[in-house]
């Protein structure tokens, strides 16, 4: 085993974050602990996560506290080979190691998984299944390092002899950096690194803007609610009460709400549908098998998937990319396949997990698959994959008891149907006044996509297969 400490840097758990909030650690220091062992929960703005530490060893470090807000490529933990002495009071290694050397470090491993095209960032994370050259030359012990081991190696030095490939990568890993590179047009490949091995720094950034600045380090905001102190609000005049940081899920459902908004034209049509014939072949359904007939929402759902076949413009996406002319060109992708998103209202806030390939599934299929996916996302336990992955979104808005809504559409999808309650009403039948069990559905749309006859065309589909589940059915 090397002689050197490692750190662990927390890693982009498979969603494109830039942060996570460290919610529980699993280990202490002076833990031994093995490959793929949990050592921390994080929650995302997408769900809660177990990291596994891709390093065996005894723990040395725990870069943070709970209810702290880590940025990704930054050290989470710190693991010393097995016989190492931990010191009394260890230093935090971050304020040991440059942050050019953290980053660095980074860099291996984000490359390590772009070659082998892997998606398993939780699990095995770092772990190779080829061999790698390592560094054998013993280093002298820096003073105050976290810890002592009897070969005195420099621990709180990390490498920096892999950090740029040529030709395949800029010399930059930080998110943050690319995100500022990139939301001002700043060419990464033009510009020169400050840090060891020409790694660009935010600074770097900052001076090919031309506003130069030195980097400060961003102040961590508790999650608590902040109670107020007496401060008047200047616009109301009202006493502020409290102060909630917008993290987690709610930044994330706000910043994706911002942008759908923002950015899709969207349109809303609706129509108030008879669900009686839907509701009766169920009653019989449950009456031959109390605890085997599907839900509601699972046939609605197979209906969905049976619409969006012959309407497919609904189940695209809009991207933006650049022309040969420099200039911007849009692309409509069609998909060969259906992840149907189910809005599901968690302790933690809104998410949509989605079933994969839904298309292929029968309704007591889909019905097995959103109870379970229900279930995890309520646990928090949902994987990146079960909540980023739909390409079409079913809402189910009707337990709030409310009839309609004029929803956002789930970015980046381009269509999402709403469900709302199904109650008693007044409906013509064969010339008759009948009471009826009635439900409204709205469907909005990308207007980019497709015009209102599509939309019409499918939010009808849907509308008739409920209205007349045998005739459908029978289709399937």
């Amino acid at each position: 085993m090397s002689a050197e400490m490692q750190v662990f840097l927390l890693p982009d758990l498979g969603e494109g974050l830039t942060e996570a909030e460290l919610v529980n650690w699993l280990v202490a220091v002076g833990d031994e602990i093995r490959v793929d062992q949990p050592i921390a929960e994080v929650e995302t703005a997408k769900s809660m996560v177990e990291v596994p530490s891709p390093y065996a060893g005894i723990v040395a470090v725990l870069h943070g506290e709970a209810g702290q807000t880590l940025d990704v490529g930054k050290p989470l933990i710190s693991v010393a080979p097995v016989g190492a002495s931990l010191a009394a009071e260890p230093e935090p290694v971050e304020e040991e190691v440059s942050e050019a050397a953290a980053v660095a470090a980074a860099a291996e491993t984000y490359r390590t998984e772009e070659k082998a095209g892997s998606g398993n960032v939780l699990i095995g994370y770092g772990t190779s299944g080829g061999g790698e050259a390592r560094r054998t030359r013993p280093r002298k012990v820096s003073a105050g390092s976290a810890v002592a081991v009897t070969s005195e190696p420099d621990f709180a030095e990390l490498s920096l002899s892999r950090t740029r490939i040529p030709g395949k990568l800029s010399a930059v890993i930080s998110p943050l950096v690319r995100k500022m590179a990139r939301d001002h047009g700043v060419s990464l490949d033009a510009v020169p690194g400050s840090g060891e091995s020409g790694l660009i720094l935010r600074r770097d950034i900052e001076a090919a803007i031309g506003g130069a600045t030195r980097e400060t380090a961003p102040v961590e905001v508790p999650a608590v609610v902040q109670p107020s102190s007496g401060v008047q609000d200047a616009r109301t005049g009202l006493t502020v009460a409290s102060r909630t940081p917008v993290r987690g899920i709610r930044k994330a459902v706000a910043a994706n709400m911002t942008r759908s908004r923002s950015e899709i034209p969207e349109a809303t049509v609706w129509v108030d549908v008879d669900a009686t014939a839907l509701l009766e072949m169920r009653g019989e359904l449950k009456k031959r098998d109390p605890h085997g007939a599907p839900g509601l929402l699972a046939f609605i759902a197979r209906f969905v998937t049976a619409g969006l076949k012959k309407f497919p413009e609904l189940n695209t996406r809009i991207v933006t990319a650049e022309d040969a002319a420099g200039g911007e060109m849009q692309e409509i992708i069609a998909f060969d396949g259906i992840n149907l998103g189910f809005a599901a209202q968690t302790d933690r806030g809104l998410v949509v997990p989605s079933v994969r390939n839904a298309h292929l599934l029968s309704a007591r299929e889909l019905d097995a698959e959103i109870r379970r996916l229900t279930a995890v996302a309520r646990d928090g336990k949902a994987t990146p994959t079960e909540l980023a992955s739909g390409s079409f979104t079913l809402n189910n808005y009707g337990v709030f008891g409310v009839d309609g809504s004029a929803a956002i559409i789930n970015y980046p999808e381009v269509a999402m149907l709403g469900v709302g309650r199904i109650i008693d009403k007044p409906w013509v039948v064969d010339g008759q006044l009948a009471v009826r069990k009635v439900t409204e559905l709205t469907l909005a749309f990308d207007h980019r996509v497709c015009d209102g006859e599509t939309a019409a065309g499918f939010l009808r589909y849907v509308a008739d297969a409920i209205e007349s589940p045998g005739t459908v059915l029978a289709d399937l």
